[in-house]
């Protein structure tokens, strides 16, 4: 069976992920990975703000929000 690999900010309210690869680089990845989004975590977006950006993920069991223009460097697999 082959997973189907999106960006996280193409991710449906609700449906779990795991991280395949982090596509950002410098401080914005080290951020990422502090945060723990490294490969084979899984992930959830859980909330939308009214404009839609930010949106609040479930990421080792804290709610951290993530704005479009990182989650879109996050690639997971569904």
């Amino acid at each position: 069976m082959c997973d189907k690999e999106i960006t996280l900010d193409k991710l449906p309210l609700g449906e779990a992920a795991r991280v395949k690869s982090l596509m950002s680089r410098g401080q914005e990845r080290r951020r990422m990975l502090d945060l723990g989004i490294v490969g084979g975590t899984k992930i959830k977006p859980l909330y939308k703000s009214p404009s839609g950006n930010p949106v609040a993920y479930l990421i080792r069991g804290a709610v951290i929000a993530l704005r479009s223009d990182v989650s879109d460097k996050i690639l997971v697999s569904v």
